[in-house]
């Protein structure tokens, strides 16, 4: 009998918070590596192994090109890199970004349930939208703990409600209890005998993180009739029981809340550049206008002004839906904000 000896951790808004109250409480003899995983700007620096050190009992450092797994040891995905695993070591790669992120939670869940199964042990933590529950899922099916910190008490709660969505979660729980409670797991016996085998797309799935792996010809899953965000790519709808999620043939992967969140921000750009376009086009006609008025040519400066309005009229159009965008998002805000403090008494 084995014991769970890989503990993977994904947070994102108000994850740093989380992450500290958590290894706080972690065992100075934990019998197992932690990675972590924490969306990040692509450029910067990422003073989190620090943070994690000063807040607890355990080493916490970037993770390095091939390191072994050690117990009692914490390593941090470092910016605009993929964390995985790759039987017993990690890797650092440059590959394509799932859910808009690079390091994105679900590549590190994966290619860990797809080495070490049942001896994972997956933690959600705050965040918001849907990255890491395509993680949790394969987690729960390749016989791991799944775990998520309690929404009510998330700063962003949108990522452990994803996840309690679709997994049926092993155990939720409050941030200061996350360190006692995967001391335990940690220690407990695990059947490794009675693990089932990785699925084809697990094993699929967990090559496509790495760049060194050719883009399939034939991507998993059926075509979706959409585009990536990322690329322009046809996408490939993967249904794996669990969640319908989307990949396009070079491997950027969306799960659904994270795709409708990126066409959300491709679409609001495009408004934007159009009400430019419109805006500019309306100011070249008055000019023109004027120009035209000023050489005695009315039928032209008549022509430009009608122009000229109808680039106005319909940079109006364009200015409310702005508005009318801005507005749902922030309701979308005022939303999640009131999800994460919960309902109030009367």
């Amino acid at each position: 009998m084995a014991n769970r000896h890989l503990v993977v951790v994904g947070a994102s808004a108000g994850g740093v918070e989380a992450l500290r109250t958590m290894v706080a409480r972690l065992p100075a003899d934990l019998p197992a590596t932690v990675l972590v995983v924490l969306h990040l700007p692509q450029q910067g620096r990422s003073h989190l192994p620090a943070i994690l050190s000063r807040a607890g009992p355990l080493p916490a450092r970037h993770a390095a090109e091939g390191e072994p797994l050690r117990n009692g040891e914490i390593l941090v995905a470092p910016p605009n890199h993929h964390l995985v695993v790759v039987n017993g070591a990690v890797r650092i790669t440059h590959g394509p970004r799932e859910n808009g992120h690079r390091p994105a939670v679900d590549p590190l869940f994966r290619t860990a349930a797809r080495w070490h199964g049942p001896r994972v042990v997956g933690v959600v933590l705050s965040g918001t939208l849907d990255d890491g529950t395509a993680g949790q899922v394969a987690v729960a099916q390749a016989g791991g703990v799944t775990v998520v910190q309690d929404p009510a008490e998330a700063l962003y709660p949108g990522m452990p409600l994803n996840v309690l969505d679709h997994v049926t979660v092993d155990h939720v729980a409050a941030a200061v209890d996350l360190g006692p409670l995967l001391g335990r797991l940690c220690r407990e016996p695990v059947d490794v005998s009675a693990a089932p085998e990785p699925s084809p797309l697990m094993r699929k799935e967990a090559e496509i993180v790495h760049l060194e792996v050719s883009p399939s010809p034939d991507p998993p899953g059926d075509p979706a009739g959409l585009g990536c965000p990322q690329c322009g790519g046809s996408l490939f709808a993967i249904d794996d029981s669990a969640l319908v999620r989307y990949r396009c043939r070079v491997g950027h992967a969306w799960s659904p809340q994270s795709l409708l969140a990126e066409q959300s921000e491709a679409l609001e750009s495009a408004l934007w550049m159009a009400l430019r376009t419109l805006e500019d086009r309306a100011a070249l006609c008055r000019r023109t206008e004027r120009a035209a008025l000023e050489r005695g040519h009315s039928h032209s400066a008549t022509r430009f002004r009608s122009q000229a309005m109808e680039a106005e009229d319909a940079a109006k159009v364009m200015r409310a839906a702005l508005e009318r965008a801005e507005q749902s998002t922030r309701e979308a805000i005022s939303a999640t904000e009131q999800e994460s403090v919960g309902p109030q008494p009367a």
